[in-house]
């Protein structure tokens, strides 16, 4: 094993990024991020602060002036919002519905990029991040980059099972079909970019995913 060992995983919603990156992170001693859950954070600012969703340059102000923290441990990941604990508030439908906001606000994204670039060189770039925008924007230099993708069906259904009663069947296709919508305006992660890998987990369970991630990691096959 090398001293740095950085994987990036890209994917649509539902694919099975954060399940598969915990899983990686833990199988090779490494940290893990959850892009998504400092969107996530964005996006309760956004909610609390009574900005209307065309006032792209406020949200962007606000969203910047915040402190998101999150855990990169792979057993028990975290996320703090100016000193709070919103760790289980980030997964509510309400926040869900309206995390394409900072999402698609192109001054949140370039900020959140910086900020998960310096959680990488914090981590001695040893740790799997994952999101969107992580194969080609964040991290191109990855030691290896994978894009994972299922179909829509399988994405839908894992996701349900994910949140189990929380949600109903129409919000959860919301949160999958319509979220990957409104972000690949913003972001590619339907097609690998040169030299990312694609794995496809439609047909494959957990352990299959993991498996096969690791594999493709030299020294590891």
């Amino acid at each position: 094993m090398t001293d740095s060992l950085l994987i990036a995983i890209d994917g649509p919603s539902g694919s099975g990024k954060s399940s598969t990156s915990r899983g990686v992170a833990q199988r090779l001693g490494l940290a893990y991020l959850d892009t998504g859950s400092l969107y996530r954070a964005a996006a309760i600012c956004f909610l609390e602060s009574g900005l209307d969703v065309a006032q792209t340059e406020q949200i962007a102000a606000l969203v910047t002036s915040a402190a998101i923290t999150p855990g990169t441990d792979p057993l028990h990941p975290s996320t703090m919002l100016d000193g709070r604990d919103v760790t289980a508030e980030i997964r509510e439908p309400r926040v869900s519905e309206k995390v394409s906001v900072v999402a698609t606000n192109l001054a949140v994204r370039e900020w959140l990029n910086e900020q998960f670039r310096t959680i990488i060189a914090d981590a001695d770039r040893r740790i799997v991040v994952e999101g969107r925008d992580i194969t080609t924007v964040v991290a191109p230099d990855a030691d290896l980059r994978v894009l994972l993708v299922a179909d829509p069906a399988a994405r839908i259904a894992r996701r349900q099972a994910e949140l189990g009663g929380s949600v109903n069947a129409d919000q959860v296709t919301d949160q999958v079909v319509r979220r990957d919508r409104d972000d690949a305006t913003v972001s590619q992660f339907e097609e690998p970019a040169e030299g990312v890998e694609l794995v496809d987990s439609t047909h494959m369970g957990l352990d299959e995913v993991i498996e096969t991630i690791c594999g493709m990691v030299p020294g590891h096959a």
